[in-house]
């Protein structure tokens, strides 16, 4: 039996009867707490919202003409303090319910019941009591079981499944389980919500899991309300359980609490099971840089799927090590949805293998995680070694700008000189030009800047005099003596193709 005010009126023995019938059937079923006397014109700051109340009507006076203003006031009170019944005992003060509080409580939808002399206020109590000890009792076998049901759950071969799919029972309502990318995994029962409450549940847990930390979440949608809990340890979150309730009691929390401890037991083992599969993937991508994509296109087939089609791509990106496991975590899930589409293994890098015409997922990586990237030119799997050198080295020239991805080709069409500013022969470059710049210095000449000039001019003494706004024949006579502090021959190709490249290497912006 529960404790509620339809379970009291039910008693034959305690003799009740409601004086308001109301048009909302379930307030006679909202659970009653705890049962309380008071004859105070004010007892709310001893009341608890869920609490009754019984009275014998002493603070509205002797007169047998109750006035309605006091009454009116005092069934605000106890309906704003969120009491969810009120019993008047007559014959005590009065002889029946005064007409004011029948129409008081009518009005404010609280449920009025009298309570007959014959029938004392301990003995109502004690009812109430003894429904609330019998429901605590039911309450916690329900929970003993249910938690016991949930652990043989667990057992099965889908053990995850399994013991969603056993929660969801127990507390019969919808349970899903969203994984480390915010997308639902699997739920029970299958159609349990709509597409709207499910795209707001997936922002909703991507939002928690981008904060890394154990969290539980309260959302409202359009139709109902849900609860958004966090598995994983802080730091290393492996996915978000979700029920369709937001209210739930002891017992039931004690239950959801033994599935979280559960499913992230189960998510943990499918975690170290992973580092497995992530120490035999880099062990692949070493077979595949020595040039033997055999052995690993059949291990891989087995154990993922086929390898991308050739020509390949090869991606190295920087990740972070407090992101590594979540962004592995969600290339794992792209590899189940669509087997051959991509292969990756972390090693010195990240690297994602895909086909030539499809580089969508270092793509969709780059954008959700603000990574560095670098992007080989396509080869067969023959050249697979070159590939990742030259994803390497693109990624080097990305970690020097803003997050995106560099592709190796970018490189190659800026030429080889221009790759020299990215290289450490700056300081060599410096040195070999030092003599025009300290002669510049100390003499307050300006061969640096005319050398430069006449090589950028194509070696055109004409044109290097209109853009320095000098005579030709001066033009030509600091070039002249530049050649002469180097002591090297500007009129040959070679000469003239190593102080360019000097000054190629030096960093940008440098100042003569």
């Amino acid at each position: 039996m529960s404790a509620t005010l339809r379970s009291l009126l039910d008693r034959r023995d305690l003799r009740l009867r409601l004086l308001t019938p109301t048009d909302d059937p379930a307030a006679l079923d909202t659970p009653v707490s705890w049962l309380h006397s008071s004859d105070l014109p004010d007892p709310t700051p001893f009341l608890t919202p869920g609490q009754a109340l019984l009275t014998t009507g002493t603070q509205f006076g002797a007169d047998p003409e109750v006035p309605s203003d006091p009454v009116d006031a005092y069934v605000e009170r106890l309906s704003a303090r969120g009491v969810v019944a009120l019993g008047f005992g007559t014959e005590v003060v009065r002889a029946g319910t005064p007409d004011p509080l029948v129409a008081a409580c009518r009005a404010r939808g609280l449920p009025l019941f009298e309570v007959p002399y014959e029938t004392s206020f301990i003995q109502v109590a004690q009812a109430n009591a003894d429904a609330v000890a019998r429901d605590a009792n039911a309450r916690r076998d329900w929970s003993v079981a249910a938690q016991r049901a949930v652990s043989h759950a667990a057992m099965r071969p889908d053990g995850l499944g399994a013991t969603i799919a056993e929660l969801s029972r127990q507390l019969d309502c919808w349970v899903g389980l969203l994984d480390v990318s915010g997308r639902l995994d699997r739920s029970f029962p299958t159609r349990g919500i709509t597409e709207d409450e499910q795209h707001q549940l997936q922002a909703e847990s991507v939002r928690l899991l981008r904060g890394g930390q154990r969290a539980s979440l309260p959302v409202r949608t359009a139709t109902g309300r849900f609860t958004l809990q966090t598995l994983g340890s802080g730091g290393h979150l492996s996915g978000v359980l979700a029920i369709a309730t937001s209210v739930l009691d002891q017992p039931g929390r004690e239950v959801v609490t033994a599935v979280i401890a559960l499913a992230g037991l189960a998510l943990q083992q499918n975690r170290e099971l992973a580092r497995a599969r992530g120490l035999l993937r880099t062990g692949l991508l070493t077979m595949l840089s020595s040039g033997d994509p055999t052995v690993v296109e059949t291990t891989a087939r087995q154990l993922w799927g086929p390898l991308p089609a050739e020509p390949v791509r090869v991606a190295a990106l920087d990740v972070a090590d407090e992101q590594v496991d979540r962004v592995v975590d969600l290339l794992e899930l792209w590899v189940q949805d669509r087997p051959g589409h991509c292969f990756f293994a972390v090693d010195d890098a990240l690297f994602v293998c895909v086909s030539a015409d499809d580089t969508g997922p270092v793509d969709r990586l780059v954008e959700q995680h603000d990574l560095h990237a670098g992007l080989s030119d396509g080869v067969p799997y023959a050249d697979f070694a070159r590939a990742r050198a030259q994803a390497v080295q693109a990624l080097g020239r990305s970690r020097e700008g803003r997050v995106g991805i560099v592709e190796f080709g970018d490189l190659a069409r800026e030429g080889v000189l221009a790759h020299l500013a990215h290289t450490e022969a700056g300081p060599i470059a410096r040195a070999f030009l030092a003599p025009l710049v300290d002669h510049d210095a100390d003499a307050g000449t300006d061969l640096t800047r005319t050398v430069r000039t006449w090589l950028e001019q194509d070696c055109e003494y004409d044109r290097t005099a209109r853009v320095l706004g000098v005579h030709r024949h001066t033009a030509r006579a600091r070039v002249e003596h530049a050649g002469r502090l180097l002591g090297r021959d500007l009129g040959l190709f070679a000469t003239r193709a190593d102080v360019w490249a000097a000054f190629v290497a030096l960093p940008a912006g440098t100042r003569w």
